[in-house]
């Protein structure tokens, strides 16, 4: 029987070139335009921020000083409420991801349509981030504006979750199983670098000085807006290449179009089939789905946190976004090497136990001063790159030999079907404490519920090598 490692070198660059690889990572470091500008360092904080709050309020506030005073209690718990409808408006987004992610991103590999659907969700996502230049600080209007915000927030997010389904299963269209977890973190790398590069752009052209490029200034917000115009112009452009380099998958012959009703009972069959043959596999999907909506958390709401909380400025949370996103990015690579030598798992419970205990920290120590912020906050960001990249290194080890394609568009559609349970944690924390600062352990319930789903499940691994040349058939993708 042949198996992978008979394959030679030659043959699998040429059934996996790597321009498409380059292509298909340049999706990854064009949506960092929406992860790191848009959902957390720049958007997200600036309409959570005392931008969008009543200026009389805001004047009083600043006049108690550090003396404080009725004002700035009031201004604390104002700004919470903004926090928390941040929060119920992402829940309400990821309902919606919930119901329709599990079932398109199905309905579109066994329609043939992957590409197309990628190519759709990510135009939407460009076009509602470029929307979002119309939310203004207006005094007249503040409310309106911020719900503006939140709303178009939502809907891109539902769009952009949406395209990433598409884009995490096209993962086994270029890669063959023992390169799969090089390349996903490659992805995650260009996700980081690229949010690095557009951040320092913005930071450097509209946000930080008085008078930017083109004769941007704060006024009326335009420094922010034009700064989410521009990412979204750089999502736009990075997202053609996978476009045009990847070619669509084709139609299944095992599974043709049905019915949407049809569609959701499939899911539901897919679901017992894994309960009955794979049961780890399945644990696993359940446990990451939740743990990983705790990663992303991190990043959703940590700029807001840092705003609020510890008192951050727009440039300081863009310098802090920086330096985030290095840190991030180099222990990314670093836990590649740890992956291989001690195993996904213990690097994924490893980095989510770092994150409980630095998530923990920053609760306790609010009231420290921005100092511990930037510790805690960046010892948080040292292990959420890890636990992302981890996590689909050990997918590939407890898949069933054939069934690499179908399981990674399950663990890319479950993780999205979850993305409402951190922003309903970090919400109802906020509304019960009336105050901002308890969403953080909203944020560390649901990692350490991820943690505590995870610790039982046990990983067998299936070397690379030992998958028979059959296992790669749903994985191969002709050349055009």
């Amino acid at each position: 029987m042949t198996t992978d490692a008979a394959v030679s070198p030659a043959s699998l660059r040429a059934r996996y070139p790597r321009r498409r690889i380059v292509a298909w990572s340049l999706w990854d470091w064009g949506s960092a335009a929406f992860n790191a500008v848009i959902t957390t360092f720049v958007f997200t904080r600036w309409i959570t921020s005392e931008a969008f709050v009543d200026p009389v309020l805001v004047t009083a506030a600043q006049a108690e000083g550090t003396a404080g005073g009725p004002a700035s209690a009031a201004l604390s718990v104002t700004l919470a409420e903004h926090s928390a409808w941040l929060g119920w408006g992402l829940a309400i987004g990821g309902l919606v991801i919930a119901v329709l992610a599990p079932v398109l991103g199905a309905r579109a590999d066994d329609a043939g349509r992957r590409k197309r659907w990628l190519g759709i969700h990510t135009g939407v996502t460009v076009a509602l981030s470029a929307a979002m230049v119309l939310v203004r600080p207006d005094p007249e209007s503040l409310t309106f504006n911020l719900l503006l915000g939140i709303t178009l927030l939502a809907l891109a997010n539902i769009a952009f979750e949406l395209a990433s389904v598409n884009y995490n299963a096209m993962l086994a269209q270029i890669s063959s199983p023992s390169s799969m977890g090089r390349v996903s973190a490659v992805g995650w790398g260009a996700g980081y670098i690229g949010g690095i590069v557009l951040l320092l752009i913005l930071f450097v052209g509209f946000i930080n000085p008085e008078v930017g490029w083109f004769g941007v200034t704060g006024e009326d917000g335009m420094d922010i807006r034009i700064s989410v115009l521009v990412a979204a112009l750089w999502f736009g452009a990075f997202a053609v290449p996978v476009l045009l380099a990847v070619p669509e998958v084709p139609q299944s012959s095992s599974r043709p179009p049905v019915s949407v009703v049809e569609s959701y009972r499939r899911l539901g069959r897919d679901v017992v089939g894994l309960w009955r043959h794979s049961r780890p596999t399945l644990r696993f999907l359940i446990a990451s789905a939740v743990y990983r909506d705790g990663l992303a958390g991190v990043f959703t709401f940590g700029a807001v946190i840092a705003s609020v909380t510890f008192g951050f400025s727009a440039s300081e949370v863009v310098v802090f976004a920086i330096v985030a996103n290095v840190v991030a990015g180099i222990s990314t690579f670093l836990a590649g090497l740890l992956d291989d030598a001690l195993g996904p798992k213990r690097v994924i419970v490893g980095s989510l136990v770092g994150l409980i205990a630095a998530g923990l920290a920053v609760f306790v120590w609010h009231d420290g001063g921005q100092g511990v912020f930037w510790v805690f906050g960046l010892l948080l960001c040292v292990f959420v790159g890890p636990a992302q990249s981890a996590s689909r290194s050990l997918l590939c080890r407890v898949i069933p030999p054939g069934r690499e394609s179908e399981i990674f568009g399950l663990y890319a559609t479950t993780g999205r079907a979850a993305s409402f349970v951190t922003p309903l944690a970090f919400s109802t924390f906020i509304a019960v404490a009336q105050a901002q600062y308890w969403g953080i352990l909203g944020i560390v319930l649901v990692l350490a519920v991820g943690l505590v789903l995870l610790l039982p499940v046990r990983v067998e691994p299936i070397p690379p090598r030992a998958l028979p040349a059959e296992a790669l058939r749903g994985l191969e993708i002709p050349r055009p």
